[in-house]
């Protein structure tokens, strides 16, 4: 069973280099390619739970769909998490996750904390 899963974007330098850490440290790890693959809202949702942060914190503000849905103006927190799971290029990556914990990887180095 592979210990550490991992929200990756392939096109995303902080994605490889967060995977390339995880790779030169012996991680068993699953590599979902969460654009291909989105999460589910309970998967970002027990993300969220973990992260200890709201759907905003983990969302990506600054991407074209963002502005698009109007979501700087969406309070509710299922509907910021619908936008995620519809448009799964809002959410920040990379995500790391171990057992009950997980964290975002910017930067990268931050993948370690979870190996120790």
């Amino acid at each position: 069973m592979k210990d550490i899963t991992i929200w990756h974007n392939p096109r995303c330098s902080k994605s490889r280099q967060a995977l390339a850490l995880l790779d030169e440290n012996g991680c068993e790890k699953e590599i979902i390619k969460y654009l291909e693959f989105p999460p589910s809202k309970s998967e970002i949702k027990k993300v969220l739970d973990m992260l200890g942060i709201s759907a905003r914190e983990l969302m990506r503000t600054k991407e074209d769909i963002y502005k698009e849905l109007d979501l700087k103006n969406e309070n509710n927190e299922e509907k910021l998490i619908e936008a995620m799971t519809n448009n799964p290029k809002l959410i920040e990556r990379p995500v790391i996750i171990k057992g009950n914990k997980a964290i975002i990887a910017r930067p990268p180095e931050m993948a370690l904390e979870l190996l120790s």
